[in-house]
């Protein structure tokens, strides 16, 4: 069976075999699942993303979509059954189509300003979470609104100057709420 080696440092070498390696292409587009599970990161998702939808120059590169597609359909080794050649496009295609529900279903928890956010900048966002995967949490955090300013404003009453209406906070007297 033939090896191929992949250098890990300039002194080192580790050797893959063929099936190793058509296993790995396997993997990699298995990935292509977490589009659709909820519970992927918003940044996993984007990347993920990046790597199926990339410019058509770099699909004859090792490990692109596109590759990974040829090797896992056309080789006898494959965990799949041979299926032949694979019209990359149309797989593209129908990924593009369930794109919105996948995305929409992940942000069903998120607040409106980020879902529209991530509808209407896609490229800002993905950018943002490559840069710092925490982005996206980090500025949930900093649009947060008050919890006593949310139920004073249920309230319908401006309460700045430290009365409370109902469901507001009562401090320093006898048998009030403390929290």
């Amino acid at each position: 069976m033939s090896k191929v080696s992949a250098h890990e440092t300039n002194d080192d070498a580790i050797e893959f075999s063929e099936e190793e390696l058509v296993a790995l292409h396997w993997w990699l587009l298995r990935k292509v699942s977490l589009l659709s599970d909820p519970r992927t990161p918003l940044d996993e998702k984007f990347e993920l993303v990046r790597w199926v939808f990339t410019d058509p120059v770099r699909d004859t590169q090792p490990f692109s979509f596109v590759n990974c597609m040829k090797v896992v359909s056309g080789s006898p080794l494959s965990q799949l059954p041979f299926i032949g050649a694979i019209d990359a496009q149309e797989v593209r295609d129908w990924i593009s189509s369930q794109l919105y529900r996948w995305f929409m279903t992940a942000l069903q928890d998120y607040p409106e300003w980020a879902r529209q956010a991530v509808l209407t900048k896609p490229d800002w966002i993905s950018d943002n979470l490559f840069k710092n995967p925490q982005w996206m949490n980090e500025q949930i955090k900093l649009h947060e609104v008050d919890l006593f300013a949310s139920l004073n404003a249920e309230d319908g009453e401006s309460h700045s100057n430290g009365h409370g209406g109902r469901g507001a906070r009562q401090t320093g007297r006898k048998g009030g709420c403390h929290a």
